[in-house]
């Protein structure tokens, strides 16, 4: 790697923030780990930093070139502009919007990179849709869609909760953005529930906040619909509806993700969906490409990773590696769009998606 980035301090290290540190470690960055708890031992330095601790923030952060934000999303904003203050790369994992506005913001003067929403949707979704849509001459739609699920669904939900607790609640009850009949828009989350199947799997699917990130900005003017959904097995959205609103859990937003997560604790085998397609013309003639695969639990670094691990975390490693490579710009906001699909298989941890999803998930029976 060039001298654009060669430390980088990762703060947050649950199961993503450690792989995220553990595969840059791998890739040759020199790698500081940061959490507010005290840590098992890594093949890296660690210490206990709590974020909202300003001064012990801001003395870890002045002296890496980059850090890595995988925390709650409510504290991502502490971290950005700590590392806007320091001229220091930003990087995170955010699906919240609120949140990524403010950040963005930042970026306007910003003397090194301000990257939010690096992770699997917001981010590699919008890396492979803005891809697809490279190929046409005008553009009809972008239809995105990820689900990270449980191979083996029990229950009437379906589900379990591999991922933030707070993060899916929020997801599911902020609006959401999109283009529609070529104009922005917010709609209501959990609508517009339709069926996808991938490889033989019915799934519905249904709209969710914060996918997009800031495509529909980058896309305005240029196409009639563009939407993210989230991907779940057949009669979630029904139920999760009747949670949020008839039992008015919508206003009781943090005793919703105890009572969830209770309910639905995390499992080990996972299946993470990737479905995106784009319609547009091309040489005069109407056509679709899409973009479709089910990412499956790996054993990275002698330790078997859930899917939704791995492929967020392997996700903002990518763009630490082309910003640090040079391929990127080093200064200002990066748009996940913006960054080419090629180049970001091509990294060493980008290429850990470029794996065939069936035989990836042969993964599945390896322990």
């Amino acid at each position: 790697m060039t001298h654009r980035i060669e430390s980088v301090l990762v703060i947050g290290l649950g199961r993503v923030g450690t792989l995220a540190a553990t595969l840059l470690h791998e890739t040759g960055v020199t790698v500081h780990g940061a959490d507010h708890r005290d840590t098992a031992a890594l093949d890296f330095p660690t210490s206990r930093i709590d974020a909202e601790d300003g001064p012990a923030l801001a003395q870890a952060i002045q002296s890496t070139d980059a850090v890595i934000a995988c925390l709650p999303y409510h504290l991502n904003l502490v971290v950005a502009k700590a590392a806007h203050a320091h001229g220091v790369h930003y990087f995170d994992l955010t699906e919240d919007v609120p949140t990524a506005k403010q950040i963005i913001e930042l970026s306007a003067d910003a003397r090194a990179v301000m990257a939010p929403q690096c992770g699997l949707a917001p981010g590699f979704i919008a890396i492979v849709g803005a891809a697809l849509s490279r190929g046409f001459d005008a553009l009809r739609s972008i239809e995105l869609r990820v689900g990270a699920l449980p191979q083996h669904p029990r229950g009437l939900l379906g589900y379990a909760f591999n991922w933030s607790p707070a993060g899916v609640v929020n997801e599911y009850l902020n609006d959401c953005e999109v283009i529609t009949g070529g104009s922005q828009k917010l709609v209501p989350p959990m609508e517009q529930v339709e069926t996808i199947v991938i490889h033989g799997i019915p799934l519905e699917a249904f709209t969710t906040s914060g996918g997009l990130g800031t495509m529909c900005n980058s896309f305005a003017g240029r196409v009639e619909e563009l939407n993210y959904k989230t991907l779940r097995y057949p009669g979630h959205c029904k139920l999760m509806r009747f949670f949020f609103q008839e039992l008015h859990m919508k206003h009781r937003r943090a005793e919703a993700g105890d009572i969830l997560v209770n309910a639905k604790p995390p499992v080990s085998d996972d299946v993470v969906y990737v479905h995106a397609a784009v319609e547009g013309h091309r040489g005069g003639r109407l056509l679709r490409e899409e973009f479709v695969r089910a990412y499956y639990p790996k054993s990275i670094a002698k330790r078997r990773w859930r899917a939704i691990a791995w492929t967020t975390a392997a996700s903002v490693s990518a763009v630490v590696e082309l910003v640090a490579n040079g391929v990127l710009p080093d200064h200002g906001l990066l748009k996940q769009e913006a960054i080419p699909l090629d180049a970001f298989l091509a990294t060493r941890n980008g290429a850990l998606y470029a794996e065939d999803s069936w035989t990836a998930g042969s993964e599945r029976n390896k322990r």
